[in-house]
């Protein structure tokens, strides 16, 4: 596998696996958090970096639009729910996952 077809399979990759947290909007971000150390805000914050690295402006709203599907506050009227207790509690247990950027 060359160098670009690695690329063009991840970014594939990135893309279905974006996709499909677009189509998951039962999926709320806390749980991600839990389950997995990131969120939908740590992949539009990823994706923000990786277009400055690029040499590319892509702010935190742009990058939330294109991970979310619709604007951020849009998102968050619509799909997210309040935080209950118990997963306030299980979040502060495993914390989000510091090694990411």
């Amino acid at each position: 596998m060359t160098p670009e077809q690695q690329t063009a399979i991840e970014a594939a990759a990135w893309r279905t696996l974006v996709g499909h947290l677009q189509k998951r909007k039962d999926v709320q971000n806390i749980d991600l958090m839990i389950l997995a150390g990131f969120c939908r805000n740590c992949m539009s914050r990823w994706l923000s970096n990786a277009a400055k690295q690029q040499g590319i402006e892509l702010d935190q709203p742009q990058a939330r639009e294109i991970v979310y599907g619709i604007p951020y506050d849009d998102w968050r009227a619509k799909y997210q729910t309040e935080a209950t207790p118990e997963q306030l509690e299980r979040y502060k247990q495993v914390g989000p996952d510091q090694t990411t950027e």
